[in-house]
């Protein structure tokens, strides 16, 4: 674990202009900096950076926060990796939190497979460019399948020497441990006696997404029958097959920027490719696809567009893969190669502009794909178009989504001349086997995981059967603008930028007489916006329905009885993802006027200093106002829903007086 105080060190030093100046041309624009959002592509500029704050946003998209999340959202760190990139930047020493023993040999024994896989990734590189015998057999390979020298460089392209021991032994002399290049499974130990694993094989290094290097495929070049053409690491504590992807480090940014991910079998297939300008490709290295390999996709885009041989016998065998796409929430498209062709041919023999053209005019849609490919075999064969049609709606009942299921089923209806109504009675019933499958309960108690951010199962068989009639669905109703949330979203805006700012209120003072005649004084008096707040809301025992509100509340609160001062830097770079975002979305909102230059158009925004004492005040009043018709509305309810209570006509009409008065102060029209 970094150390707190690390992490600080690391938010002291980072510049949020300066980090994100690597990755985005920035340009000043007044106080701030403006350039091209680098998550879309935009012609007029969206993406903001506040030096001041310390803060960036991107309107495009909506995402903002600090330096850190920048990484974060733009090169796919974890948070750790973030501060490590930012502690490397600003040559700051990370500091270690102390941990148990074995949590230390754990972390020791991890870092230490990693020194050794990346000492071997430089090492095969430098073979293969600076000896005699990488430059005559692994550069030469490399060569002679069309790859330029910056390509090479790119994918950290390497070659193990065909001699036994040869990389063990340099390995051995520059100190690293035997232990770990065992581990690594970069060395075979067998008794006393060890060798390489990957004697004699063109290398590609296999680069986690943050850059690290977690293992290697090699490529035999030689005609030995008895040897794998390609050999992979072996499972590791840092390399898991089916939770990677070739090349994704690569192509991260481009996946994210074209919003698709082009899926490929073969490492050199993802080296064609970025040589031919198409980089958001990634290769599932010669496995079938796995959910984990999807999800890392899913991080970056919802859509997959894979890509086949054009031999049809290999496209049966992988076609299971777009079932387990559909079912992680993504749009899933296919292209299939001409007969003999596979992507790293067909890369090499067009050009940059021909593979876009036929990559873009060639992509079907799965079903469209299935129905071409598998409807051969069926032919006039009722019984074969039937389980051609079966297999079709299982691919179909994969899909969360139920609006997108029913676009499905109605194209599958065109497509394959079937009546939308057996396909949606067929489709019910792979819903309702599932939701059987899914409540039955199981001796060892396990439960299926659930995304509790999808509906369940039952719902998409309600919509299917309201399909055929056969259940009634309610009517759809509007929904109700959220005046609470917005009015508490004011009352944090107003806090973070103008809390630490020192005004003149007034307050009404009643005065009553013996005869009851009421008189009014009005009293003025200086207070911080913070404060004022604060005594309001804490008069009203105010209690926000936005949980995300109530945290920053609750967080600029502590920090005034920690020092009397609000200062925002420890909620934009606050742990809690959530307080952090908000805060940043709120204060960069400010900032966004500039981007449409209002100034040059002789349109002025309003210094809201000047009436800093309305703002608060009417913040304050509107909120009451909400929450007492609330309560009013509650009151009414009650009695209406329960014979028993009665309902108290004279707290009723205090509430309605308290009301009326809060419209008169906002000088409101009943």
């Amino acid at each position: 674990m970094i150390s707190r105080s690390t992490i600080d060190r690391v938010f002291e030093s980072a510049r949020v202009e300066e980090v994100i100046g690597e990755f985005v041309q920035l340009k000043k624009a007044g106080s701030n900096f403006k350039g091209l959002s680098p998550f879309t592509d935009e012609k007029s500029p969206s993406f903001m950076v506040s030096p001041v704050k310390q803060i960036w946003k991107d309107f495009s998209t909506g995402k903002g926060g600090n330096a850190v999340s920048f990484l974060m959202e733009h090169e796919h760190y974890t948070y750790p990796e973030a501060l490590r990139w930012l502690a490397k930047k600003y040559n700051i020493e990370i500091e270690e939190t102390e941990q148990t023993s074995e949590e230390k040999a754990q972390m020791n024994e991890r870092e230490s497979m990693f020194l050794v896989s990346n000492f071997a990734k430089d090492y095969f590189h430098d073979i293969m460019l600076n000896s005699n015998k990488g430059k005559a057999i692994g550069l030469s390979y490399f060569k002679e399948r069309g790859f330029r020298e910056e390509t090479i460089k790119k994918f950290d392209l390497g070659y193990c020497i065909d001699e036994w021991d040869n990389f063990t032994k340099a390995a051995l002399a520059k100190g690293y441990d035997l232990k770990y290049l065992a581990s690594t499974g970069l060395t075979i130990v067998k008794e006393n006696k060890q060798f390489d694993r990957f004697k004699g094989r063109v290398m590609f290094p296999i680069h986690s997404m943050s850059g690290r290097i977690l293992g290697f495929g090699g490529r035999i070049l030689t005609n030995d029958k008895k040897a794998a053409k390609y050999l992979n690491s072996p499972e590791s504590d840092i390399y898991h097959k089916s939770k990677i992807l070739y090349g994704i480090y690569q192509a991260k940014k481009e996946i994210a920027k074209q919003d698709n991910c082009f899926l490929v079998e073969g490492y050199t297939d993802v080296i064609s490719f970025h040589q031919s300008g198409i980089q958001n490709v990634v290769a599932s290295s010669g496995t079938a696809l796995t959910p984990d390999q999807i999800r890392l996709v899913n991080r970056l885009t919802k859509n997959i567009t894979v890509l086949f041989d054009g031999d049809a016998a290999g496209v049966r065998a992988s076609i299971r893969g777009i079932d387990l796409i559909l079912e992680q929430g993504m749009n899933v498209k296919v292209v299939q190669f001409p007969d003999g062709e596979d992507p790293d041919s067909f890369a090499k023999s067009h050009s940059s502009k021909e593979l876009k053209d036929y990559l873009e005019n060639s992509a079907q849609d799965f079903i469209n794909f299935k129905v071409s490919l598998l409807l051969k075999d069926a032919k006039n064969d009722p019984v074969k178009k039937a389980g051609l049609i079966r297999d079709i709606v299982t691919s179909i009942s994969k899909i969360p989504d139920g609006i997108q299921r029913e676009v499905y089923v109605q194209e599958c209806a065109r497509i394959m001349d079937i009546s939308e109504r057996v396909l949606f009675s067929e489709l019910a019933q792979l819903l309702k086997k599932e939701t059987t499958q899914r409540n039955r309960p199981t001796k060892s108690k396990q439960h299926t995981n659930v995304d509790l951010n999808q509906p369940p199962p039952e719902y998409f068989l309600e919509q299917e059967q309201a399909q055929m009639g056969m259940v009634k669905v309610g009517n759809v109703t509007p929904q109700k603008i959220d005046q609470l949330s917005i009015l508490e979203k004011e009352i944090i805006r107003i806090l973070l930028l103008y809390g630490n700012e020192e005004v003149e209120f007034t307050e009404e003072i009643v005065n009553v007489d013996e005869d009851g005649k009421e008189t009014i004084t009005i009293r003025k008096y200086q207070n911080t916006v913070s404060a004022e707040i604060y005594l309001h809301i804490q008069d009203d025992e105010i209690v926000f329905s936005n949980p995300v509100f109530q945290e920053i509340y609750t967080e600029i609160i502590h920090q005034l009885n920690q020092s009397e001062q609000l200062n925002t830097d420890l909620l934009i770079n606050h742990s809690n993802p959530n307080i952090a975002t908000t805060v940043t979305s709120i204060l960069m909102d400010e900032e966004k006027h500039q981007l449409s230059r209002w100034d040059s158009q002789n349109i002025f925004v309003a210094d809201a200093i000047e009436v800093l004492h309305k703002l608060v005040n009417d913040s304050v009043f509107n909120l009451r106002r909400i929450l007492i018709g609330e309560k009013i509305d509650e009151l009414m309810s009650q009695a209406t829903q329960e014979e028993s209570v009665v309902i108290d006509l004279e707290v009723i009409q205090n509430y309605t007086n308290l009301k009326m008065r809060l419209f008169e102060k906002l000088n409101r029209v009943v």
